[in-house]
């Protein structure tokens, strides 16, 4: 499946909720099915700044295709920040560089979100186009 596809289906899935609060908790309760990060993974390094939470993406190339990881200290933030790994992984660094879409924006989610909020997710859509554009043959 491309980013392409991934990113209509997980938009079409959630637009399903009518209510955006009702959609904002099933992205938070997705995020809180899947695991968080190991102690030695939580590291500045991986710590994304710019967030007014402390979050942390951990990126990898596999195979050619990126996977991203994340944990965050509050249960929102840690949602919003994993339906973009979610999102992200499993496509090519060059999908993830072209991509223009914010799928959090057409679930109208954000406009929920404190600026701050806001900023903090842009901060790791940036992280997360970074790590692609560093690995994308393209570049």
């Amino acid at each position: 499946m491309t980013l392409a596809e991934k990113h209509a289906s997980l938009v079409e899935d959630h637009l399903l909720i009518e209510n955006r609060q009702e959609r904002l908790a099933a992205i938070v309760d997705r995020a809180r099915r899947r695991p968080g990060l190991s102690e030695s993974e939580r590291n500045d390094g991986n710590r994304v700044p710019g967030c007014v939470s402390q979050v942390w993406v951990v990126a990898e190339l596999a195979q050619g295709r990126c996977e991203f990881r994340c944990d965050a200290d509050g249960p929102l933030v840690k949602g919003l920040v994993a339906f973009l790994c979610e999102l992200y992984s499993g496509a090519t660094p060059e999908e993830i560089v072209r991509d223009g879409g914010d799928p959090l924006a057409e679930l109208g989610v954000l406009r929920d979100l404190t600026p701050t909020r806001q900023n903090g997710l842009a901060a790791v859509r940036a992280r997360i186009q970074g790590f692609a554009r560093s690995h994308s043959v393209a570049s």
